[in-house]
């Protein structure tokens, strides 16, 4: 098969996509909207790595030590997945 008649098949059957589908335009996010969603998954991480914490120090009584772990924990995996979400906007 020609290359030719191939590209022409392959936009035809683009245009049929879009005209089936015509939401699928790549809308970019709100400069606000971005920020808020890194700044939940950071305060989230840390909230949850710190209720772990507080939960295990109840149980075994070990009072601060493992608020302090988890709640550090939390914030390295916090910036992680910033870091991690602000790559994938990137592309």
């Amino acid at each position: 098969m020609p290359k030719d008649t191939f590209k022409t098949r392959l936009e035809i059957a683009k245009k049929k996509a879009l005209k089936r589908n015509p939401d699928t335009k790549k809308h970019d996010p709100s400069p606000i909207g971005t920020a808020f969603k890194l700044s939940t998954e950071l305060v989230s991480a840390v909230a949850v790595g710190t209720i772990i914490g507080f939960i295990l120090d109840k149980t075994f009584g070990t009072k601060p030590w493992l608020i302090l772990i988890f709640f550090f924990v939390g914030v390295i995996a916090g910036i992680t997945n910033v870091i991690k979400s602000a790559k994938k906007m990137q592309k």
